[in-house]
């Protein structure tokens, strides 16, 4: 299922100048916003079936995104980078999904993130799900300076030299939202799953910046309970927003309606589209439907 809704633009101005006895110099008003568009891009993964599933939550997420119900809003699925200007141009928000940030794994990683910093400065959104909050040692400077600290505020650090963040599954972790108002925060409530929430992640030298809204939270590890923040959004400088979301690793957790609003949500406050009170409800086939390797898992996930 793709589908867009397209609208023509124009304006008061240039519709008056086609009727007969038109006043000229009509002064122009804004004309009509262009049509949003969102970017799901999948990155690589080498996990076995039933733990990421990277391109089946590629086209989750696309049908999941056209149902935000935002007239003319588009979503496109991508596993490898556009090389069409005017695409990067009309993107809204982009959203990954892969083992470790795609771009650090991608082909072409000069120009992906040429790009995306070109994206990120005139304010697009971005949005980081799972193991694409992830950084490795050969993708940071040795202070753990990267342009995601910048755009996300934070990340996943695995075997870096500057902080090593922790990759566990845990039996149940409880998902609490945060105690703020925040738009991403509407319409669900505490969860419990069988997953893998990062924790101890990395937010800069002197820890969480000003401005940066943690969004979910839980009290992990279980034998040594800390409040560690699971998902956090910003609104930047630059006028974009970023989130990041260290869940779902099990494909089949998609179904936990909680999780998935969560995510949904932040996929919709990045583009700058409105999120009703009760948060956005999508209806969800079988899992099966978006061609999972496998919906439960097989084998042992790799160490990260």
């Amino acid at each position: 299922m793709n589908y867009s809704i397209s609208r023509r633009t124009f304006t008061v101005s240039s519709l008056c100048a086609s009727l007969p006895g038109a006043i000229p110099n009509l002064p122009a008003i804004a004309s009509v916003e262009p049509d949003k568009r969102i970017l799901v891009v999948v990155g690589p993964s080498k996990h076995p079936p039933g733990t990421h599933e990277v391109a089946a939550t590629g086209r989750l997420l696309q049908h999941c995104i056209q149902q935000i119900g935002s007239p003319g809003l588009k979503a496109d699925v991508l596993f490898s980078w556009p090389d069409d200007a005017k695409l990067l141009q009309q993107t809204s928000s982009i959203v990954f999904v892969g083992d470790f940030f795609p771009p650090a794994r991608m082909e072409g990683k000069t120009k992906i993130m040429s790009d995306l910093t070109s994206m990120m400065n005139r304010g697009c959104g971005i949005v980081c799900v799972h193991y694409a909050t992830g950084l490795g040692a050969q993708d940071v400077s040795d202070d753990g300076q990267h342009p995601l600290l910048q755009w996300m505020v934070g990340y996943f650090a695995t075997k870096c030299k500057h902080h090593q963040s922790v990759a566990r599954v845990f039996d149940k972790a409880t998902i609490v939202p945060s105690p703020t108002r925040h738009d991403i925060l509407r319409g669900w409530q505490s969860f419990t799953v069988h997953d893998e929430p990062y924790i101890h992640n990395y937010f800069g030298k002197a820890g969480m910046a000003a401005g940066v809204v943690p969004l979910a939270t839980a009290s992990l590890p279980p034998e040594d309970p800390k409040e560690e923040t699971v998902a956090w959004a910003i609104e930047r400088p630059d006028g974009g927003r970023g989130v990041g979301i260290v869940m779902p690793h099990f494909y089949r957790n998609w179904q936990q309606n909680d999780l998935r609003k969560l995510i949904v949500n932040s996929v919709a406050w990045s583009a700058k589209l409105d999120i009703p009170e009760q948060g956005i409800e999508v209806t969800l086939p079988d899992l099966a439907n978006f061609e999972p390797s496998s919906i439960d898992p097989i084998g042992k996930a790799k160490t990260k």
